[in-house]
């Protein structure tokens, strides 16, 4: 769907939402619209766009976000105070960042990180917009955030997921996993994205962490969770071989092949994906 288009859809929804005269009313229309997938759907389109096109549309949105928003907290509903409230602000600050891009483009989201003033949240996805776009200057700030250590881990992913986008550094992701392998919490979060941007750079300096993995590794139902699986098709696009490892036992099982052959496919296909968390 173009962005625009996408953004208008939104704000449909949100004036919906904005009819609703009591909880029960309002929890229905958000029901109805699919509020849910409408709002990230249309802002991460709009994140990643650089156009000042946009604009009227994000300003449209953000207006609309900032009446629910409140409407929403006037009702005093638990259900809504929650649930609801939490999310309809990660939009407001997700909708402001996106409209700080397409206004004033990198600049302004660079702005908009540095200033520790602003909501976490706003800044957080400036720095994810910045992350998606992966300007050719911004890599000195992607790497404060990789080796700094108790950086916010939001950030700390986005910038992990941006690395990919520039060569020569997959060392610097290295000593990323080295660091919080440790931490089981920090390393289910993190590990897959610094395995994914590693896969993706493709460097000879990350080959001795995949072999390492082929035996140490996590695994994982998901295969995009699956750190011996993802070492296996690093490993094997490499060397040219399917190296033994503590998954399969027999490496010439043709069903092993079918296996690395299809989490091969599906590396591939999501190579390009940042994937937004959820920052409280």
């Amino acid at each position: 769907m173009e962005p625009s288009r996408g953004l208008y859809r939104f704000a449909g929804a949100l004036e919906s939402l904005l009819a609703a005269h009591d909880a029960r009313t309002f929890e229905r229309a958000w029901e109805t619209a699919h509020v849910d997938r409408l709002a990230w759907e249309a802002l991460g389109r709009a994140r990643q766009t650089d156009t000042a096109a946009l604009e009227p549309a994000l300003h449209q949105v953000d207006r609309r976000l900032l009446a629910v928003l409140k409407r929403c907290r006037a009702f005093l509903d638990p259900h809504l105070v929650t649930f609801r409230v939490p999310e309809l602000e990660r939009w407001q600050h997700a909708a402001a960042a996106a409209l700080v891009g397409a206004r004033w483009g990198v600049a302004g989201l660079r702005t908009v990180i540095a200033d520790t003033e602003a909501p976490l949240a706003r800044r957080y996805f400036a720095f994810l917009a910045l992350a998606e776009r992966h300007p050719e200057g911004a890599w000195p700030l992607f790497e404060r955030y990789l080796v700094t250590p108790g950086a916010h881990h939001a950030f700390v992913a986005a910038a992990v997921e941006a690395a990919r986008y520039y060569a020569g550094h997959a060392d610097l992701l290295v000593r990323l996993f080295e660091r919080i392998r440790g931490d089981q919490l920090l390393r289910r979060f993190l590990a897959p994205k610094i395995l994914e941007s590693l896969y993706v750079l493709g460097e000879e300096c990350s080959l001795p962490l995949f072999e390492e993995l082929l035996v140490t590794g996590h695994t994982d139902a998901d295969v995009d969770r699956c750190e011996v699986t993802r070492a296996l098709v690093a490993v094997r696009r490499f060397t040219g071989r399917v190296a033994p490892s503590v998954k399969f036992a027999d490496v010439d099982d043709p069903d092993v092949l079918g296996t690395l052959d299809a989490a091969e496919r599906r590396f591939e296909a999501t190579r390009h994906r940042i994937v937004p968390v959820v920052v409280i």
